[in-house]
């Protein structure tokens, strides 16, 4: 199987460890690993004394079990434990997806959320959210008239990188009926659930209310914890579950035991880590309302309801050509949309640092500049 080019990563191995100001990062303040297992109330000696053998290969039954508890319907059987978050999302595709399959994908979209299905199936077709003029809005229509009898997964992620949307409960149950009346498999991508805003309703998870859902989920975005590389697949099919866990057999084999035990420590301390990330998220979202309504003529910007990301668009010019100029030379670096399979006018910022003030203030400085 031959890959597309992983563009987003690709942009961001360019940029981001050389540019000064980071706007467009996906994830949350990141702790040390001392901070965290203080937060955890665990000894950092525990961690010295761990051995580096094999691990188990569906994952550490006590990690099994904690993450298992955040689900009202799941036991520890139903969690595969993965080697870092993006494995689940392949190793799943490879055990779902045969070359006359098609795959709708809910768009904009991370890069790998797209071009797998593509590559593997050879028809992944674009859903794409509706941009209205102060808020993105789900077409439910529009996925009813994707379906047909070659469809065999929905690919969305909620809440939703990189425009911050995520649908109402009602809207959510919707979805979910079309894919069990059409027995579609649902892989939902949970990477940023818990961070929703305050006047949000957060959704339960796809997994507690359909059997045919696959949920991607991790300590990367939410938890602001990338670097642990710890994810987690959640499904309830017991045929399925054995062939994703076949495919993990030749990539990662096993979880990192280091990772597996940090990952431990990260749930203890979960509560905590997701509210500093909300607090700071909460933050950013005051400075973005105020900035973007002083750069009005420039920008149109539809406030996210969840996560820490915010896709704005450009009221001119092109968004790749802007970004790659705005990095070599302001320093500071956004996404460009077409890496996520969307027009060429948005970029994509990210609210979960601390950075966010000064990096905002250097671009509105850059911008004031720039006449």
């Amino acid at each position: 199987m031959k890959l597309q080019s992983f563009e987003t990563e690709r942009f961001f191995a360019r940029y981001e460890f050389s540019a000064t100001h980071l706007l467009s990062v996906s994830d949350c303040e990141t702790v040390t690993i001392e901070t965290l297992l203080e937060l955890a109330n665990m000894n950092l000696s525990n961690l010295g004394g761990l051995s580096l053998g094999y691990t188990e290969s569906q994952g550490n039954p006590a990690l099994r079990a904690a993450i298992a508890k955040n689900y009202p319907s799941v036991t520890p059987e139903d969690v595969l434990v993965l080697g870092s978050p993006i494995e689940g999302l392949f190793i799943s595709l490879q055990a779902l997806l045969d070359k006359q399959d098609e795959v709708i994908i809910l768009t904009p979209a991370y890069d790998a959320l797209f071009n797998l299905p593509e590559d593997l199936a050879g028809k992944a077709i674009p859903w794409e959210l509706k941009a209205t003029e102060n808020s993105w809005q789900l077409d439910l229509d529009r996925l009813e008239s994707l379906i047909t009898s070659q469809t065999k997964v929905i690919v969305v992620n909620f809440p939703h990188n990189p425009t911050g949307f995520l649908p109402t409960p009602a809207e959510f149950h919707k979805l979910i009926e079309l894919a069990q009346k059409n027995d579609l498999w649902l892989l939902c991508d949970e990477m940023y659930k818990g961070l929703e805003h305050s006047e949000t309703k957060p959704l339960t998870s796809a997994t507690d209310l359909y059997d045919k859902a696959i949920i991607l989920s991790g300590l990367s975005k939410t938890h602001g914890l990338p670097g642990l590389r710890a994810g987690w697949l959640i499904l309830k099919d017991k045929e399925m579950f054995q062939a994703i866990l076949n495919w993990k057999l030749y990539t990662s084999i096993c979880p990192p035991a280091p990772t597996e035990f940090l990952a431990l420590a990260a749930l203890k301390a979960a509560d905590k880590l997701r509210q500093k990330n909300l607090e700071i998220i909460t933050k950013n979202l005051e400075l973005a309302q105020v900035f973007f309504k002083r750069w009005d003529e420039l920008f149109i910007y539809r406030k996210p309801r969840a996560g820490s990301t915010a896709l704005v668009e450009l009221r001119r010019g092109r968004a790749t050509e802007y970004c790659h100029s705005l990095a070599l030379e302001a320093s500071i670096v956004l996404l460009p949309s077409p890496f996520m399979r969307f027009p060429d006018r948005f970029v994509r910022f990210g609210l979960g640092r601390e950075s966010f003030q000064a990096a905002l203030t250097a671009y509105d400085k850059h911008l004031s500049s720039a006449g």
